[in-house]
């Protein structure tokens, strides 16, 4: 066995010895937000589904090795502090405008204390009208030439705690783009021209079907009262 592989060998028994309390605490995560009942009122149902998932070993493996290519300094001490999708939680919703209440469950179990964040909560989007709306909320905005849009939190059952569960929130129309692109062009992008510019293409289906379903659901409401 290779120094290397050594190295890696040791975080991932670091990374095993852990895995138990990240599931619990990932289960806990998903369950709060999936099934919670401001978000699942019959006739008004704003979670349209959720997955949960421990990253694989082997691919946490290869992702070790990709960061110390990139020159992270990956170590037994800062594992958990550089790592932080060991255990990821994805949130759905049909219409972007929902968000507001999702963000708004997430916020109160934080204010309460049951919960802290990792770091401050982000949404990334290509989309400049995403980017607008994402303002609105206490999320640092990345705009990303990807053509990626979800919003991320990393939550932490402590402040201190090695704990963390990265919870990301997006529409269904974001979810079909980002299965489409992590099967093509994810973790290492694809040189292929014709599947970049459709994956480009995608990306603007995906914004415009948001917006028309966002709107289907102003005038569905309105006709409503």
């Amino acid at each position: 066995m290779t120094e290397e592989v050594e190295e890696h060998e040791e975080l991932l028994i670091k990374f095993d010895d852990l895995r138990h309390d990240l599931k619990t605490f990932m289960n806990g995560v998903v369950e709060f937000i999936g099934e919670h009942p401001g978000l699942n009122e019959t006739g008004c149902e704003i979670v349209h589904s959720y997955k949960a998932r421990i990253k694989d070993r082997e691919h946490l493996r290869e992702k070790i090795s990709r960061k110390i290519s990139e020159g992270k300094d990956i170590s037994a001490d800062n594992l958990f502090a550089e790592i932080t999708d060991l255990a990821g939680v994805r949130i759905m919703h049909l219409f972007q405008e929902h968000f507001a209440k999702i963000d708004e469950v997430i916020r109160k179990r934080l204010n309460d204390g049951d919960w802290v964040l990792g770091e401050r909560a982000k949404a990334y989007t290509w989309d400049p009208e995403a980017a607008e709306f994402f303002g609105k909320f206490d999320l640092e905005v990345i705009q990303k030439p990807t053509s990626y849009t979800s919003v991320h939190y990393l939550i932490r059952p402590r402040e201190n705690s090695p704990i963390c569960c990265e919870v990301q929130v997006r529409t269904l129309f974001e979810e079909i783009w980002g299965e489409v692109d992590h099967q093509i062009n994810y973790p290492i992008p694809t040189e292929n021209l014709a599947c970049k510019e459709q994956i480009k293409v995608l990306s603007k289906i995906v914004g415009a079907g948001s917006r028309l379903l966002d709107s289907l659901n102003r005038v569905h409401e309105a006709n409503k009262d």
